[in-house]
Order: structure tokens, then sequence, then C-alpha cells
């Protein structure tokens, strides 16, 4: 066999898929299926349950025996319990601690992948040596129908430039762990907008998240979901300014009022 064809064959670094759920049962399965229909096939799911007071734990209870019981899924998929509910940050830094992969990325329980994501977004890291990647993606109802809302990503971000926009969503983003290490991915716990207050961590380090200006991903709008409540939303961000990133009024409102243009038109 020549040698393009066996590098052909072979299967690109690992990605750790990790998915906190809370409350999820009406979503979860979907979910699990648009992993499982990825055109990129290295990968682990890691699926933890943050006390669920509905059926969820059913729900995934099932997941872990169907895939125990596919060939093709036996061993890439893992489940956690926990027994205290402790909030997002909390289950994703769990699933962190538990990835093997080299890359990592996040997917909610009540949002969805268009099948090229993966592969999509392996190549892009790669190919630009990035360790920090984010991509498009596009609004859905509840039942994830896409409603031909599409949010459109810069080519980077620095972490001025994020401030002001805070375009990047968690079912987007792809780490490269050769290149940062775990303590700084692990998000603060006792943040607002743990998401956004992590990416800013990162890039206050140094360094520069890269967009992938292709809608990859879906997100649902929902009641149940953080974004739904809005004033939840706008104060956890002007905390963030305020508190975490220990900015002065003056300073805070600047930015403030880029986020809010920006977080508007997203929605519009």
């Amino acid at each position: 066999m020549c040698e393009m064809a066996k590098h052909a064959l072979e299967p690109g670094p690992m990605v750790s898929i990790i998915v906190p759920v809370y409350n999820a049962a009406e979503y979860i399965e979907e979910a699990f299926y648009s992993v499982t229909a990825q055109t990129y096939r290295n990968w682990e799911l890691i699926l933890v349950d943050d006390a669920s007071t509905d059926t969820s734990r059913d729900c995934l209870r099932r997941i872990l025996e169907h895939s125990g019981q596919d060939p093709e899924l036996s061993g890439k998929v893992r489940v956690f319990f926990s027994e205290q509910n402790k909030g997002p940050a909390a289950a994703r830094n769990t699933g962190l601690r538990a990835a093997r992969g080299r890359f990592v990325a996040y997917l909610d329980a009540d949002d969805l992948w268009k099948p090229a994501k993966l592969e999509a977004q392996v190549a892009f890291m790669q190919r630009g040596g990035y360790a920090f990647g984010f991509t498009g993606y596009e609004f859905a109802d509840s039942r994830g129908h896409p409603n031909g809302r599409t949010v459109r990503v810069p080519k980077s971000l620095t972490y001025r430039e994020a401030l002001g926009n805070t375009t990047i969503s968690t079912i987007t983003v792809m780490f490269d762990r050769e290149r940062i290490p775990d303590w700084l991915l692990a998000m603060p716990e006792d943040s607002p907008r743990e998401d956004t207050a992590a990416w800013w961590r990162i890039l206050r380090h140094g360094y520069t998240a890269y967009g992938l200006n292709e809608a990859l991903s879906v997100y649902r709008r929902h009641g149940g979901s953080y974004s739904a409540n809005k004033w939840k939303a706008v104060c956890g961000t002007w905390k963030l300014y305020r508190e975490n990133e220990g900015m002065t009024v003056r300073e805070a409102g600047s930015y403030f009022v880029k986020y809010l243009i920006r977080a508007v038109r997203r929605r519009i």
C-alpha cells in the first residue's frame, strides 16, 4: 500500500466531547445521535449528569447500554452521575478531568451538531496549528428546526477584542490540550457566565481564538435555556467586566455597549 493511502486510513487525534446534563430528558438522545452521526470517527463522549430530577438518568443509562451493544460505539461513551447539583461548569470540569483526547469540545444536552462539525474543525485546527478554535452556528426552535438565523464569526479574537464580542458559543469551541494546559481550560465554578469567563481567561494568558465561519452547530432557543433569560445574561456579563476582569465602571461601560450591540444583532 502506498504511503498516501496509509496516511488516509490513519485516524486523526481523538476529540473528547463533554456534555453536561441537567433535566434534559427531552433532548439528550437527539444530542447523542448528532454525535454518533459525525463523519469524524475518532472521538469519545463524556456525559456528566448534574443531579437531574427528571428522567435524564434513565436516558443516559439507555444511551450507555445501547453504546455497549454497538461494536462501533463500545468503549467510546462514558457517563458520570453527580449526587449534588453544582452547575454546568462543575459538570464540564468533571468531564475535562476524565478526558483522554488531545482535543476537547463541548456540546450542551439540548443542542445539536451537524455531521461534518468535528471533521471540519479538527482539520481547521491542525491546518492552522491553533490552540483555541470556534465556529459559526445557527439558531433553531425548541424542536431543533433551524429558523434561518445564522451567527457569523470573525477570523480571530484576541482578549481585548473578545471583551466586546461575546460571539464564541460553548457548543462551537475546540481546544488543543497539547497547547493549552487543563488548569487553564477548567471553568470557574463560581462565575455567573462560566463559559465566557473561561474564554476571557484563556485569551488573557496570551492565546488567540480562531474562527471557522461555518454554521456547524445548532443552538436551540427555548424557555429552559440560559440565554432565554436575557436579563440574567446581561447582568451576568456586566458582573464579569466588573468583578472577574476588575474593570472600572467607565471601562466596563465601554465594552458593555459593544457587547449589547453585537448581542442584539445576533438575534435579529
